[in-house]
């Protein structure tokens, strides 16, 4: 007998393939799920949590059966920025900073559910390629630089050296800001100005030194500032990290060459954490795992204040967009490996839905993960139940080994960052750059550079309005080709106009409009004035293959029309479409410059038309 499925989905004739699909894919996001809240900046728990809610929820909700959603690359690497931002702002204090960055992450995942909404999802796929192209290779370079400071034992605000450096900066900064929380609007009263002095003077060495390392952490953040201490890092390599992560790595690449049906990820955690513990090695374990369900972080609420996080809109919406983008082309592949067509607009609420709910526990935004989604498919999982158990999985492993997981050396996990940030670069639009048009190998170096160097979200953003930029000039040109202003007596006849007694073709001008006439095609339009011989004395305008007329194009019109009219010319319009029609009558150009008995449906009634008002 047939189980239906219900409301939600769930179709239990396959769940012998969804369990094994769900603790498969459970298995190759557990490594992940931890490196992943490690290279964030909030901590493995954070990973896992993101992996255990943002996959549950968005199966649940989502409108992709197989797909598996938990932290990514992509998501990770934008989040990492956000992070880093705000505990700046809260002079490096994790902890206040914790419920501002809670409520970014809410925020994305509440306009994910605003897009599905709106069914917004279909859109997604208009994203340029040279953007998202450049954009992963930015996000592999990110991965792979920010982790060789871990992968060899160095952390910049361990550095008693390093930290040193800021001592003078960091007085300065406690100083500054001393004054200004007691300042009124930046003045001080002769009465404050003592009061500060005496603050001044009992500042504690365990304040500076406090505001030292948040500095110095600071100056080595990002791609930059890993670059400019990478000297200091090679000079004081820790030889065991630095084995435990190059381990790490030959056994991912080298497990791959014996079988793919174990997850060579797990296997080289496993591997390495035993080799680390067993033999006792004096290693850097990553931080620990609370015990316990996940706690809800209600303090985001409670303590909400929109000037922190009021900085970070743009951001969360670039989050949500990316999460978007992320979990549909996942199902995409999902969809050609499984025959099957998923729901973009109910995909994007349950990424939505997860990534809010996520937010609420601790956990970092996740989104759809391709990997993940390709081995749930081929381990038999064919509905979302595979996805919850594969969440669930992650669970069990949370409350039964949290402690043992707290054992997992951080320099493993940066070797499993280092294979992720190699994988996630696209190679096939590298690859490409010397057959691709200049202009979009431009966009996607754009991308590629501003993304690595500076800012991940600012440099989609410059991506996506060069790219429209790029688009709007390509279709600008191609229309104004195939919108050429054409006279009869010159020009190839159309098929209608052949008929025209030649003492009419003599006193027409025609322009044949072809194609939109939007802000990027109306520079032609407006030198048709100048173009028009003496001896003309009706100017016919053809709009019937003009679909969409803008404001630009529209005002465009509007200028010539009155420069044609204010030469004495008489101008008839033919075949205007429904659009175009509309936008004329909204600014009264029609009927007080064209009046309705100079509008006909065809030529052949404005010939009739011309042969009884024109002169002969």
């Amino acid at each position: 007998m047939m189980i239906k499925n219900n409301k939600f989905g769930f179709n239990f004739k396959h769940f012998r393939g969804d369990l094994f699909g769900g603790i498969t894919a459970g298995i190759v996001a557990l490594p992940l799920a931890l490196a992943f809240g490690v290279s964030s900046g909030l901590g493995p728990s954070a990973g896992l949590y993101g992996a255990i809610f943002v996959g549950f929820f968005a199966a649940l909700f989502g409108g992709t059966p197989t797909q598996i959603s938990g932290p990514t690359a992509p998501m990770t690497a934008v989040s990492m920025v956000v992070i880093a931002g705000i505990i700046a702002t809260f002079e490096g204090n994790v902890a206040k900073a914790l419920p501002a960055i809670l409520i970014v992450f809410l925020l994305a995942g509440l306009f994910q559910i605003i897009l599905g909404v709106l069914g917004l999802g279909k859109y997604i796929k208009y994203i340029p390629y040279p953007v998202v192209s450049g954009f992963m290779t930015a996000i592999g370079v990110i991965i792979l630089i920010t982790q060789i400071l871990p992968s060899v034992g160095y952390y910049p605000k361990e550095d008693k050296e390093f930290i040193s450096q800021f001592r003078t900066q960091a007085e300065g900064a406690i100083v500054s800001k001393m004054i200004l929380d007691d300042s009124d609007d930046g003045v001080l009263v002769l009465e404050d100005i003592k009061k500060e002095i005496n603050k001044i003077e009992h500042i504690t060495e365990e304040e500076i030194l406090k505001e030292s390392k948040a500095l110095a952490t600071k100056e080595a953040g990002g791609v930059i500032g890993a670059i400019k201490i990478l000297p200091r890092a090679l000079q004081s390599i820790n030889k065991i990290e630095l084995l435990l992560a190059l381990g790490t790595i030959f056994i991912i690449y080298g497990f791959k060459r014996i079988t793919d049906k174990v997850p060579s990820t797990l296997v080289a955690l496993l591997v390495m954490s035993g080799i680390a513990i067993g033999f006792g090695l004096n290693y850097r374990p990553i931080a620990k795992i609370p015990s316990g369900l996940p706690i809800p972080h209600f303090e985001m609420f409670s303590n909400f204040k929109l000037n922190s996080i009021s900085p970070y809109f743009f951001t969360a919406l670039t989050l949500a967009l990316l999460g978007a983008i992320d979990s549909l082309l996942t199902s995409v592949v999902a969809d050609n490996m499984t025959k099957t067509k998923h729901n973009p607009n109910q995909e994007l609420i349950g990424q939505g839905i997860g990534n809010s709910i996520s937010s609420i526990f601790g956990g970092i935004p996740g989104a759809g993960a391709t990997i993940r989604t390709v081995v749930n498919i081929k381990a038999g999982g064919k509905t979302k139940l595979s996805g919850m158990i594969a969440s669930l999985l992650l669970l069990f492993i949370l409350l039964a080994l949290g402690p043992i997981a707290s054992k997992i050396p951080a320099a493993v996990l940066a070797g499993i960052l280092i294979t992720v940030g190699i994988g996630v670069m696209d190679y096939k639009g590298l690859k490409a750059m010397p057959y691709m048009p200049k202009a979009e190998v431009i966009i996607m170096l754009v991308v590629l550079i501003l993304s690595s160097v500076w800012n991940l979200v600012y440099a989609v953003g410059i991506g996506l309005v060069i790219s429209s930029l790029m688009f709007m000039k390509k279709m600008g040109d191609l229309t104004a080709q195939r919108s050429e202003v054409r006279t009869l007596y010159k020009e190839e006849l159309w098929e209608d106009e052949k008929d025209t007694p030649e003492s009419i073709l003599k006193k027409v001008f025609i322009k044949h409009i072809k194609g939109p006439l939007f802000f990027g095609s109306t520079s032609d339009f407006q030198e048709l004035s100048k173009q028009i011989p003496d001896e003309a004395e009706v100017v016919i305008i053809r709009l019937g293959k003009m679909q969409y007329l803008d404001q630009s194009g529209l005002y465009a019109i509007e200028d010539t029309l009155v420069d044609l009219i204010n030469k004495g010319k008489k101008v008839l319009l033919v075949n205007i479409q429904e659009q175009p029609r509309y936008m004329l009558e909204r600014i009264d150009i029609i009927p007080d410059l064209i009046p309705e008995n100079h509008i006909f449906n065809s030529f052949n009634e404005a010939l009739k038309w011309l042969k009884e008002n024109i002169n002969k």
